[in-house]
Formats: C-alpha cells, structure tokens, sequence
C-alpha cells in the first residue's frame, strides 16, 4: 500500500487537510518559502540572464531535514500550496530541495479546503507549471534589482536605512500627488436653495431643490446670485408642474474579489487590509465547526475574478428558494464581468457551502472571524439573488421661471437587499425616501426657502479601502500585495495614517520628488502597470522572463549611474521642540514614527530618550481634574488618558467630555463621529446617551 507525502505551507492548513485524507497520508507544513536569495547580497547575476542564487532561509535547517526524512520514507510526495503564483514557487523549491524528477506529477491544487475538493485534488496531480513558477521569480528579481540598488543610493543621498520598493514607491507617489491637488486646490463658492412645501390642509413636508431656470440647469455662484431669485420668489406661487414616475431595477453587487472584500471589510467592519487578510487566511485554511470537525469555510482568498463555479450557484439557488421563496431567484444564475485584466484562475471569495451559515457557526468563531465571514456569505447569497424593484418619482415644482425637483423612491421588491447592501466609501449609504401622491397643476403652499452657501471641496484623502481601491483600477500589485503595500508605506514612515486617512511625511514627499525627477520609470504608475502586464504574460507563457527583466534593468542602470553622479546629498532638517531631554538636556526633536509624530532625543544614538507627543483634548480628567491626552497603545490604537499618568490612572477608548450622566453621575463619552454621534455614559451598565449637540 503507497505512502503519501503532502506539503503544504501552514500547520492549520496541514492540520485540517490532515483530517480528509485516510492513514496512508502524512501531511507536513514548510512553514511558507524554504530558499530565498540572500539577504546579504544582490543575489542575482545579471550577467548570466539574471540567475538567482537561493539558498536555504536561515533557521529553516531542522525543517527541511524533517521534510527530508519524511520523504525518504513516501512512495509519492504531493506539493500542495496555494493555488497563485506564490504557491507555485513554493512547490518548486520543494521539488528541487527533495529530489522529486522534473517530469513528476506532484502538484496538487485546490480552491476549496473541504473533504470533497482536498480528495479530488490528491487523485489529480499535475506537473509543476513551470511559467507560472517563471513569473514568481521575475517579480522577486525586479523587486530584489530595484530595493538593492535603489535603497543604497536614497542611503547616501537622503537619509540612512531608507528603502524603496518597485511598486510601494508608486502608492507612495498616489499619497503624494493626492496631497498635492489637496494643496493646490481653490475652493469655488456655489449656492443652494431648497423649499419645504405642502399640500393645502396636510401637514407632510415635501422637500424640493431649485434645479433649473428657463429648462436650463441653475448655477448659483455668489450671494448676490442668491438674493436676486430670493426677489424674483417674493410673493411667488408654487405649482406642480410634471411628475414621473418609473420602476427602476438596482442590482447586487458581484461576489467579492480580494480587493472588493479589503474595501469592504474597511467600510463596514473597520478592518485595515492587513487584518482582513489574516482573518480571512483563518476562514480559508479551516477551522473547528463542532461536529463536522475542522473545515475551511471560504474559497480561496487571494483572486481578483468574480466567477463562481456551477456547483455554488446552484446550491445558492436552492437555499434562496428554500428560504426565501421562488420571486427572489433568478431563473437562471447571475453571471458578473470581471474588471480590467483579472487572470480568472480562481473563483471569487465564496462560503464554500452556503449551508454554513453564519449564525450556525457563530460559536465556533471569533469576533472578528464571524464579522468577515457573515461579510462573506452575505455579499456571496445577495450576488445569486434577483434585483431589487425600487419605484422612483420625480416632481417638478414650478414658480415662475423657476423650477424645484423633488426626488424619492421606494423599495416595492427589496430582492437582494433583504440581505445586503454594499458600503459607501464616505461610510453614508443611501437613505431610501418617499413622496406623498400629487397630481399635476396642484398648487402646493410653501413653507419656507433656505439658502445655503458652499465651497466646493478638494478630493479627499485615501483610506485603506481607496487606496486599495485605486491601486486596483490603475494596475498596481496584485490581490496577494495590496496589504502588504499599504502596509509597507506606513511602516517605512513614508506615509502616515490620521483619522483613517493617509498622509505623506515630509521623508515620503522628499523621496517621491527625488524619483520622480531621477527615476521617472519606477515611479511612474503607467510604466509600473505595464510590467504587471508582462508579468502575467510570463505566467501565460507569452512572454520570456530573461527578456522581460533585461529590458527593464539595462535603462534601469543606466539611470541608477547617471543619478549617482548627478543627485546632490537632501538635508531634512528635524523639527526641534521646546521640550528637553531628560537625560542629556539636549532639546528634543519631531520624529515621524510608524504611528505618528513622537519626540526624541537627537543625541541618537549615544542618547536614546524618546517621548510622545501628547496631544490635548481641552477635557478636564473626571478623576483628578489634569487634562485629558490623547494616546496610543502598542498596536497604534489610539485612546484618551490622563495627562497625570502614573499618579492618575484614568484611561478610556471613547473621547470623554465634561458632561455627566443624569442617571448615574458618571463622565458621559462622546462615540461615533459627525451626524451619528452620541453622548453614552461610561459606566459599564448604564444604558444613558444623548445627541451629541454642539459636541466637538
């Protein structure tokens, strides 16, 4: 009887497969990469078609005797990795470091980790998919050529222990160029009125804008503008001149892509990318659900195609008309279009089986493994179901020669929207309004016109979910690299994340504008989108990888010697503060930190004092009455402390104010932000809130 070997990167993953496949299987986990090029050197010689010299990871020695032992004892060694390019690479380092031949099926691959897809995989083995493995190792040769060579010279010219990244350097320039236009933007002032009008003896508000003037649109670009149609309205009389009416269809969003459920994940469950994906790699690889034992309970987390096998949908089908009933299945299933150039290997990001559903399995998971995967399984169930039937009315109002609409709509059949509607990327979704009946040339009274002064506003800063999001639709990375990137730049100090949103340090522009007039290929966000192409043309097999890298290196390096030559050395001055060092007296100074600003001593490194800068928050401490600080934990979070600290040990999540709960007496704290906030009282049983009135 044959012994199997099977190798996957992860001991949970090894773990839950362990549990598919019979006695004769013993499943090893290679703990990721086992050869990588070496940290101490290029690694790559360029001289001979760029050959990578791997050696063996450091502290992957026992490892790797252990997978040699074991596969000296098994008649067939089965690689299986993930299913991308990665995983691809893995497998081969595998097949050369245990002597597996070259011609051998050995590659095991699936979408899925369930029983089903895990045993079907193991009697299907493949062999190696050599231009896949081709394209892994271009891309870790273009990232290794730039950071080694770029890094030393921002060293010598910037600032030392910089480093740049092919593709992080471009998000930074995004950051950059998007401050840039905040910076240079000019606010253009613009006017609104609205009306709030009735129907004779009713008592129902109906709220119009001021929309045309003579069937042409109305811009209102001053008060003066404004003041002239308040006159023109004087003792005006208000009729409805046109009502439409239609029935309009809204359809569900497509199953998530990697990208989409980063984005998603950040508006609805404040997940940055980073946790996304590691929670999500927790609902892939399997976890214990009771007694069907462990189990994977999404697909594949990294893929950027919406396709969804015919199995999935049909079970969709039948659940939706189990549960819900015939009117909201689609009578044949709901096909999406991928975006842009998706490679469509993968499936999207699924439940793989809709039958677990989320509050079966919620006690088996974490808090944040039940958010994702409720996030998952509902956005997957609304993709199978029929569109929503909203029925939208639009009333004209005239007055004169000025025209007010009244927009609204109702949900006459919600279809998917019974189970979920996707998230705004401002975190306001669209609120649903109805009209009441009018008929035309009904005269309607008017209760009051308010005008209203605007600016127009610069583009907003990115966030988490667009930044992903644009790095996305402008062919930057890949679905496996969109958190590391985001996260990369912040820890490299390049950009820095304030109330959600990315700002570049002085360091991060200094660095984008020394690129870009010296190295405008590799900050460039075209050129860089035209190398991802050539890189899943090599994964195709329709490009050579030698070739690629030879025509990118050769003006590479000649730019890399011209600027070597040519970039003189960029003083960034430290900020000093009034603040003393308490140990050296010298005066401290601003450092950027991956959390922020903070100060130090700049006697580093025979000195290496640091402090926070504490940020006030004009509340006095409930407890001591000192003032309350802004501070952050280990992690970044942030929370409100007392400036007395450790004398006063007052500390809270929520901003607290000086308010005080009339029920309990204890300090109300101010939760949520802008139109949603609310005062709530601190006290862990107390149920007292307010409206946050006034509050800042």
């Amino acid at each position: 009887m044959s012994k199997f070997l099977v190798i996957v990167e992860s001991p949970a993953k090894a773990k839950t497969i362990g549990k598919f496949l019979g006695k004769r299987y013993t499943v090893k986990a290679s703990m990721g990469h086992l050869r990588d090029l070496p940290r101490s050197q290029l690694g790559v010689d360029v001289e001979q078609d760029f050959k990578p010299k791997y050696i063996n990871i450091r502290g992957k020695g026992d490892l790797i005797k252990e997978l040699k032992t074991a596969a000296k004892k098994a008649d067939k060694i089965l690689l299986a990795p993930d299913p991308d390019r990665e995983g691809e690479a893995i497998a081969w380092h595998l097949q050369n470091l245990l002597g597996v031949g070259q011609g051998e099926t050995c590659r095991v691959e699936f979408n899925e980790i369930t029983k089903d897809a895990v045993q079907k995989a193991m009697q299907h083995p493949r062999n190696i998919d050599l231009p896949r493995v081709n394209a892994q190792q271009a891309r870790r040769i273009l990232d290794r050529l730039v950071g080694y060579q770029l890094s030393p010279l921002l060293w010598r010219k910037v600032k030392k222990g910089l480093s740049a990244g092919r593709v992080q350097s471009v998000a930074v320039r995004l950051v950059c160029d998007r401050e840039q236009e905040i910076n240079a933007f000019v606010p253009e002032e613009y006017w609104s009125l609205t009306g709030m009008f009735r129907k004779q003896n009713n008592d129902t508000d109906i709220e119009a804008k001021l929309s045309l003037y003579k069937k042409g649109k109305i811009n209102i670009t001053d008060e003066a503008g404004m003041n002239k149609i308040l006159t023109d309205l004087e003792g005006a009389s208000y009729v409805v001149k046109e009502i439409k009416k239609k029935e309009k269809l809204r359809n569900p969003s497509p199953p998530f892509t990697t990208s989409t459920m980063q984005q998603e994940a950040y508006r609805k469950l404040n997940f940055p990318a980073r946790k996304t994906m590691q929670v999500a790699q927790q609902l892939y690889e399997g976890l214990d659900i009771g007694p069907e034992g462990t189990v994977g309970l999404v697909t594949y987390i990294r893929t950027d195609s919406t396709r969804v096998s015919e199995v999935a949908q049909q079970e969709a089908a039948d659940y939706i008309m189990e549960k819900f009933g015939a009117q909201y299945r689609p009578a044949s299933p709901k096909q999406y279009q991928n975006k842009g150039k998706s490679q469509n290997a993968h499936e999207a990001i699924r439940p793989t089986s809709v039958g677990y559903e989320p509050s079966k399995v919620k006690q088996f998971l974490s808090r944040d493994q039940f958010k994702l995967y409720k996030l998952v399984w509902d956005r997957f169930l609304a993709s199978q179901m029929n569109p929503a039937i909203l029925d939208t009315t639009k009333i004209d109002i005239a007055a004169q020669d000025y025209i007010f609409r009244a927009t609204g709509s109702i949900i006459k059949f919600p279809g998917f929207m019974k189970i979920y509607i996707e998230g705004k990327d401002n975190g306001e979704n669209e609120e649903e309004r109805s009209l009441p009946d009018l008929e035309v040339g009904l005269a309607l009274k008017l209760n009051v016109l308010t005008p209203k002064q605007h600016f127009t506003q610069p583009p907003p800063r990115f966030t988490d979910a667009t930044l992903i999001k644009e790095l996305e639709e402008n062919g930057i990375g890949r679905p496996s690299t969109y958190a590391p990137i985001v996260e990369t730049i912040q820890k490299r100090g390049y950009v820095v994340k304030a109330e959600k949103q990315f700002h570049p340090t002085e360091l991060g522009i200094v660095v984008v504008d020394l690129l870009k007039e010296n190295f405008p290929d590799i900050i460039d966000v075209q050129f860089t989108a035209a190398l991802e192409e050539k890189l899943d043309q090599i994964e195709e097999n329709e490009e050579d990888w030698v070739k690629t890298l030879d025509n990118f290196y050769g003006p590479f390096k000649r730019t890399l010697e011209k600027a070597e030559k040519e970039i003189g050395v960029v003083e960034i001055e430290d900020e000093v503060s009034e603040e003393v060092c308490e140990q050296c007296g010298r005066n401290l100074v601003v450092k950027m930190g991956r959390f922020g600003k903070f100060l130090a001593c700049p006697g580093f490194p025979d000195c290496r004092f640091t402090k926070p800068i504490l940020e006030e928050t004009g509340v006095a401490c409930p407890d001591c009455g000192g003032k309350i600080v802004l501070k952050r934990s280990k992690k970044g979070r942030k929370f409100y402390g007392c400036s007395n600290y450790p004398q006063c040990s007052f500390v809270s999540w929520d901003l607290p104010t000086d308010k005080r709960c009339p029920d309990c007496n204890r300090v109300l704290v101010r939760k949520g932000t802008g139109n949603k906030a609310v005062l709530k009282c601190s006290g862990d049983k107390c149920m007292y809130k307010e409206a946050a009135v006034g509050e800042q």
